[in-house]
C-alpha cells in the first residue's frame, strides 16, 4: 500500500475514532401520538435499509425542490403491480419528465384499461394455471383473454398508424408510437386510469428501448407480413432522450429495478456528465457484474453519475418502498 493510499483512507476514516455528530441508531416511538411525516423521517436513524430509504425520500425531495428533470425508469412488473396508479399520479400532476420501461408495462397499461389483473398467489403451480388458461406475474395473475382484447384494441390502430406513417414518410419511433397509443387512449372510457393517456395529454415522452419484447413485438411481426415496409425508428428516439438530458438544468433519476430501461437513462446522461441526483430501488446485488445490480459507485466510474453528486441505493423490492416514497415527496408536496 502507497502511503498515498494511506492517506486517503486516513482522510476518509476522520471522525471515525470518537464518532462525535454522527446520528443516534433509534426507531420511532409509538407512544407518542401517530405522525406520519415524523415516521417517515424516523427511517434515516433506523440502520439497515431503513436508512437508505430514508436518505432516498431526501434526495428526491432535493430533486423537486431544486426543480430537477426528473428521469424514472422501471421494468414492466412495476405496471403489472398497484405501482401502475403511483406512476399514473406522477405523470398526471407533471411531477416528472420522462420514463423508460420494458414493452410489457407499455401493452399491461393499456390491458388494464380493459380487463383487471387479480392478486393470485406464489405457490400455484404453473401447470394448474396453464390448463386454466391463466398467466401469472409473481402473484399477479392474468387470463390469457386479456391479450385477446389488447389485439382488437390495437387492429385498428395498426392500420390507422401505418396511413399516418406512409402520408409523412418516416417511421415513428418507440416514443412517438406510445404517444399515438395514449392518444388512442381517448376512446377508452376507463383512459385516466392509464399511464399512458396522462403522458400523451402532459406530452411526457415514454421511451421503451427493448421495444419488441413483448406482444406488441409479435403484433409488428404479423404487421410486416403485410406491411414490408413497416418499420420502428430506435435511433431518433435516442437523440431525443439525450437531447432531453442535455437540457436539464439539473438531472435526477429514479430507478425502479434494473435492466434495459435503467441503463437507458443512465446511458443517455453520460452526456452531460451524469446524474446530479440518483435513487435506486432494487434486490439485484453487484456481485454478478450486471447492469441491473450495478450500484451508484459503479455508474460514478463510467460518468453517469457525477462525482459528487447525491446517490443512494435501497436494497428492497419497489412495491414495498416505492409507495411510501412518493408519499414523503412528490404526494407531501402536492398536498
Amino acid at each position: 500500500m502507497t502511503d498515498e493510499n494511506t492517506d486517503e483512507q486516513a482522510q476518509q476514516m476522520r471522525g471515525y475514532d470518537t464518532l462525535e455528530g454522527f446520528p443516534e441508531i433509534k426507531g420511532y416511538d409509538f407512544d407518542q401520538k401517530f405522525d406520519f411525516d415524523k415516521f417517515m423521517d424516523s427511517y434515516k436513524y433506523m440502520g439497515i435499509q431503513a436508512t437508505n430509504l430514508g436518505m432516498a425520500i431526501d434526495i428526491i425531495n432535493k430533486m423537486i425542490s431544486d426543480n430537477a428533470t426528473i428521469f424514472l425508469s422501471c421494468t414492466s412488473n412495476m405496471i403489472s403491480s398497484g405501482n401502475r396508479e403511483i406512476i399514473k399520479y406522477l405523470v398526471k400532476h407533471k411531477m416528472i419528465h420522462a420514463i423508460s420501461i420494458t414493452a410489457g408495462g407499455i401493452e399491461e397499461d393499456i390491458i388494464k384499461c380493459l380487463k383487471p389483473f387479480v392478486v393470485g398467489k406464489f405457490d400455484i403451480p404453473g401447470r394448474v394455471l396453464f390448463d386454466k388458461s391463466i398467466s401469472r406475474i409473481g402473484n399477479i395473475f392474468v387470463p390469457v383473454d386479456r391479450y385477446t382484447y389488447f389485439e382488437q384494441f390495437t387492429e385498428k390502430f395498426f392500420d390507422e398508424l401505418y396511413v399516418k406513417y406512409k402520408a409523412r414518410g418516416i417511421p415513428f419511433t418507440p416514443s412517438e408510437f406510445i404517444y399515438e397509443l395514449g392518444k388512442e387512449m381517448e376512446r377508452l372510457d376507463t383512459k385516466e386510469e392509464s399511464v399512458l393517456y396522462w403522458a400523451y395529454k402532459n406530452n411526457i415522452p415514454i421511451f421503451c428501448p427493448g421495444f419488441t419484447d413483448g406482444t406488441l413485438g409479435h403484433f409488428m411481426y404479423y404487421e410486416l407480413q403485410n406491411k414490408k415496409d413497416f418499420y420502428v425508428d430506435i435511433i431518433r428516439d435516442h437523440k431525443k432522450i439525450i437531447d432531453l438530458a442535455l437540457s436539464a438544468e439539473k438531472a435526477g433519476a429514479i430507478m425502479l429495478g434494473g435492466g434495459i430501461a435503467k441503463h437507458y437513462i443512465l446511458n443517455a446522461n453520460i452526456f452531460r456528465d451524469g446524474f446530479d441526483y440518483a435513487v435506486y430501488v432494487t434486490t439485484a446485488e453487484e456481485y454478478d457484474a450486471s447492469d441491473s445490480g450495478g450500484g451508484p459507485q459503479e455508474a460514478i466510474t463510467w460518468t453517469k453519475i457525477k462525482v459528487n453528486g447525491l446517490h443512494a441505493k435501497v436494497h428492497a423490492e419497489a412495491s414495498l418502498v416505492f409507495p411510501l416514497i412518493v408519499a414523503s415527496t412528490f404526494a407531501k408536496k402536492n398536498n
